[in-house]
């Protein structure tokens, strides 16, 4: 007797979802970074890493370099250019940068999918 083998149909393989884009600018980040490079900062380009720091595990750092690090990755917003820490990069998927103006203060924000949660004070946060 000869026994035979029930083949199952051949696996079709998944679609891939499509990733967001790493970092995306508001306008009002836009401007900002537009000033800055065309003033103090100018022949530079600004790196975002997230660090192991703060009360809730990670903090967002900035820095402005004169060349991108190894690996790092490249965030184009228009005319402008990013980088990002590669070993930031997964914490950052789908993150929007902006830049607020309130009465005694200013600076960039992070609106980040990925946050779980946030200290108190808001300079940190956890995945």
């Amino acid at each position: 007797m000869s026994e035979q083998i029930a083949q199952s149909p051949a696996r079709q393989p998944r679609p891939r979802r499509e990733l967001p884009p790493l970092l995306t600018l508001t306008e009002g980040a836009i401007t900002r970074l537009r000033k800055l490079y065309a003033s103090s900062h100018q022949g530079q380009i600004l790196r975002i890493t997230v660090a192991a720091k703060g009360c809730s595990g990670l903090s967002y750092e900035m820095e402005f370099v004169t060349e991108p690090g190894a690996g790092d990755e490249t965030v184009r917003a228009g005319d402008l250019t990013l980088l990002v820490d590669r070993k930031a990069a997964m914490f950052l998927i789908g993150t929007v940068m902006d830049y607020e103006s309130q009465s005694l203060s200013a600076g960039f924000t992070f609106t980040n999918p990925n946050e779980k949660g946030r200290c108190g004070c808001g300079e940190s946060f956890h995945v």
